[in-house]
Order: C-alpha cells, then sequence, then structure tokens
C-alpha cells in the first residue's frame, strides 16, 4: 500500500511525540497514539528495526522508548518550526505541492 510522504512523515511524529518525556507502557502509547493494537505493533516495529525506539519487556508488559538524542532533537525542532509560524501563515497547506508517495 503506498501512502503520500507528508503521511508517512505525520505517523513517525505522532509515533514519537509521546515518547519525547521517556518510556510509555505499550498500553499508554496505544492510548497516546489513538491507533488500535494492530497498529501498534506495527508502528514501533519499523522504528525499532531502524533504531530510533528501542523497547523492554517486564513480564508480560512492554514498554517503548527513544533510542537516543537524534529523535528528541528533531522532536524539538519540529516544536519549535511548528509554534514560530510567522504571522499571517496561520494554517499549514492542507497538501504540500508535489507532494510524494511512499510505500508501507
Amino acid at each position: 500500500m503506498s501512502v503520500p510522504l507528508y503521511q508517512a512523515k505525520t505517523d513517525f511524529l505522532r509515533m514519537l511525540v509521546p515518547l519525547q518525556d521517556g518510556p510509555l507502557p505499550a498500553r499508554d502509547l496505544l492510548t497516546a497514539i489513538e491507533t488500535e493494537p494492530s497498529g501498534l505493533s506495527q508502528q514501533p516495529a519499523v522504528l525499532r528495526r531502524s533504531g530510533i525506539v528501542t523497547s523492554t519487556r517486564e513480564g508480560a508488559t512492554g514498554a517503548y522508548e527513544l533510542a537516543g538524542g537524534d529523535a528528541a532533537d528533531l522532536l524539538k525542532a519540529a516544536r519549535r518550526i511548528l509554534t514560530e509560524v510567522p504571522a499571517g501563515r496561520n494554517e499549514l497547506p492542507a497538501e504540500p505541492r508535489g507532494a510524494e508517495v511512499v510505500a508501507r
């Protein structure tokens, strides 16, 4: 299945934002990103393979956390950019020009 690149980026950030304050149990991450349990298992797996997120397990409970500073730095930069949108540009474009598509 192919999705626009902007959607893939949105999904990526949506998954990381709840982890910026530290590790989260899987059930809390599921609630934070408002996704179905099947979706939760797929998204962190991709991020774990790429080294962005790590997971731990205590008994039956799994938890996820950011693996290093690069992802945290990215989130800080994204927050700064999005909160400092110049006056007169109160809305971001609905669809970027030349939106790319990525395969899932």
